[in-house]
């Protein structure tokens, strides 16, 4: 097993998904990799005032700034990419950005028009777990990734904004904290994982389309799985095992995160389908991930002691 370290420059940073770009690194499974991400947007220094703009390492801004493609040897379709989160230390600033833009739910808000924005910048104490506003309040930070994601498909390149069954991506979760496990069933050969949008903190939905957007520096491993304990994307984080799902249509999201969680449960207490969705009646939060992306993201989540077996 090796360590590598990545650093987000013009030659290791991209703003969409792909296969057809040449990979930034090359690991093998096992390998651990400390890997510094910008801010969503890319911003080489801090902002001077809310709301403000700053110089981006990339210029066109098609979509989040990442640190990618990632090849991981002998990763082939039909299995899963684990990608373990083992620290994740936010940078000393970041910001959030809210209304003036035409959204769902900046529509339904009233916060459509640019007048109604209202932008954070904050000041991020990571050994004090803790950021605060310029407007002088603070949020507890519990830092994560908000894409960790591969191309859907081997050709072309495909934004990074919406999170997708197939690939994961902008998943925008906040129970992807350090400790956490991500599981990604891989799309492409040699994988080709894409990572970025650091968030310091963030509430379940995103609600404003950010969070406390930042600078991270992430350390994981990456292995391979062939035998998964679930099919599709799911995590096993510190607060539980969870599984998600995508989709336009909130009712279809739902019904997949809880689809998968059922058969989770199944394979773990050994129970008919409708015994499991009885137990995830009375054990499982679902929980909307996102309402950011265009794409609705919810997670199905099941607390590690929710279930007691005997």
């Amino acid at each position: 097993m090796t360590t590598h370290e990545l650093d987000s420059t013009r030659a290791t940073t991209i703003d969409v998904l792909t296969a057809e770009r040449a990979p930034v690194l090359r690991v093998e499974d096992g390998d651990t990799i400390t890997v510094r991400t910008l801010s969503a947007a890319g911003y080489t220094e801090p902002l001077s005032e809310p709301g403000g703009d700053a110089p981006t390492l990339i210029e066109s801004r098609r979509g989040h700034c990442l640190v990618g493609p990632l090849a991981v040897a002998g990763a082939r379709p039909g299995q899963v990419l684990a990608v373990r989160f083992d620290a994740l230390v936010p940078d000393t600033w970041g910001y959030t950005g809210s209304g003036g833009v035409d959204t769902i739910v900046n529509r339904a808000l009233g916060l459509v028009d640019d007048a109604d924005r209202g932008p954070l910048l904050w000041t991020i104490d990571d050994q004090g777990g803790t950021a605060t506003s310029q407007v002088g309040i603070g949020v507890r930070t519990a830092p994560f990734l908000g894409l960790v994601g591969l191309p859907p498909e081997s050709t072309g390149e495909h934004s990074t904004i919406p999170p997708r069954t197939v690939g994961g991506g902008n998943i925008d979760c906040r129970e992807l904290v350090a400790g956490s496990t991500l599981y990604v069933p891989i799309t492409v050969p040699e994988a080709f994982l894409h990572v970025g949008d650091g968030h310091a903190a963030q509430g379940d939905g995103e609600v404003s389309g950010t969070a406390v957007e930042c600078g991270m520096t992430t350390t994981m491993t990456v292995s391979l799985v062939d035998d998964p304990p679930v099919a599709g994307i799911h995590a096993e984080t510190p607060a539980g095992r969870i599984t998600f799902g995508f989709d336009a249509d909130l009712n279809v999201a739902t019904t997949t995160a809880l689809d998968a969680m059922t058969r989770w449960i199944q394979a773990l207490h050994g129970v008919t389908k409708g015994q499991a969705l009885a137990l995830a009646s009375v054990a499982v939060s679902m929980r909307v991930t996102q309402v950011a992306n265009g794409t609705w993201g919810v997670h199905a989540l099941l607390p590690l002691d929710a279930l007691i077996a005997r």
